[in-house]
């Protein structure tokens, strides 16, 4: 974290046209972020979304993100921008306050002396290393950390308090995988026989690809047979499943509370929106974004916008439009014979003419 940047800093550090306010000097320093509504003088705020710009004629902000098209309307200095909300993103890192791991085996750490620990790398108190795991350098293990055996962790990575990856899994490197993330548990697998439940052991691993960050009380299971994988700059949220043997492609995203089942493959550039449901053994397109609470029970072939569940209303409502969908189909049955009813009628009088 940077106390505080220069206005003239920002621009540089942003790749921003600087315009300033009358009476503010350049070097006029900047030490957060917040938003349009709360910023003072101090504050580096944004305007991405046009819904906002009732709130840029009265911010106090130090200085605001814009494009061309809005530096006009602003009372403040302003970093001009082709993407304000792209440029917010960079700036953020500029402020970051998260506390940086020191580099070290904390005494309460238990590391295995067959693994392999690359230099730079923080192991945070009550954290245990298993034997033949590889920590790359510069990664972080936080406390209460568990990564087994034979698994790797790659080049600064960041394991946050109280992630679990179990043993044959691999990590690559520049991860932020959170607290409570479990990597590598087993994927839900059981055979029946004779009314009881025989369970099939997950031979596979993870495989997690560079720059990849999970949320927090994710899992993702291994694989039944070959790994689940998670491809290159993904971004999941908490509280997601993705099961044993699913497929991620590079860069997309996955909002919280989706579910995944075994075997899904998802392509690259795709959203899934929160409470998402993908069923097992689908494939869906590169490119695609599904919106919240849609279930895909069955392939998307094509890239596109997919939408799926019923809007909210009020509950008298709802209870009798769901007991009319209940009827759906006797009601088209009922349409189809109407048809034919129709038809034959029409029929008959063609004749009679």
């Amino acid at each position: 974290m940077r106390d505080h940047l220069s206005l003239t800093q920002l621009a540089q550090e942003l790749g921003a046209e600087l315009r300033l306010a009358p009476g503010v000097e350049p070097a006029r320093k900047i030490n957060g972020l917040s938003t349009l509504q709360d910023a003072n003088t101090e504050h580096l705020t944004f305007l991405a979304n046009p819904n906002y710009r009732r709130f840029l004629k009265a911010t106090s902000a130090g200085a605001v993100l814009v494009t061309k098209e809005f530096v006009d309307e602003c009372p403040v200095s302003t970093l001009c921008v082709d993407n304000p909300y792209l440029a917010f993103a960079r700036a953020s890192a500029l402020f970051n306050t998260a506390p940086k791991a020191e580099a070290g085996i904390h005494p309460a750490a238990v590391v295995h002396p067959e693994a392999e620990i690359g230099p730079g790398v923080s192991v945070a108190a009550g954290a245990v290393v298993e034997a033949f795991a590889k920590i790359g350098p510069r990664a972080v293990v936080g406390a209460n950390c568990f990564v087994g055996e034979g698994s790797t962790l790659g080049e600064g990575s960041c394991l946050h308090a109280g992630a679990i990856v179990h043993h044959g899994c691999r990590i690559g490197s520049d991860c932020i995988i959170h607290s409570q993330v479990v990597v590598g548990a087993d994927g839900f697998g059981f055979a029946p026989h004779k009314g009881e439940w025989i369970k099939i052991y997950q031979l596979g691993g993870v495989e997690i690809g560079d720059q990849v960050e999970i949320g927090a009380n994710t899992c993702v299971d291994r694989g039944a047979l070959g790994d689940t994988v998670i491809g290159r700059g993904v971004k999941i949220d908490n509280l997601v499943q993705i099961a044993h043997n699913v497929r991620i492609g590079d860069y997309s995203a996955i909002a919280a509370c989706t579910g995944i089942a075994g075997s899904a493959i998802i392509g690259k550039h795709c959203a899934l929106g929160g409470s998402s449901r993908i069923a097992g053994h689908v494939t869906i397109a590169d490119g695609c974004q599904v919106t919240a609470n849609t279930f895909v029970t069955k392939s998307i072939e094509n890239s596109g916008n997919y939408s799926g569940g019923l809007p909210f209303s009020d509950s008298q409502s709802w209870r009798r439009n769901a007991v009319r969908f209940s009827q759906l189909d006797k009601m088209a049955r009922k349409l189809k014979s109407l048809e034919k009813q129709l038809e034959e009628f029409s029929c008959r009088n063609g004749k009679d003419e």
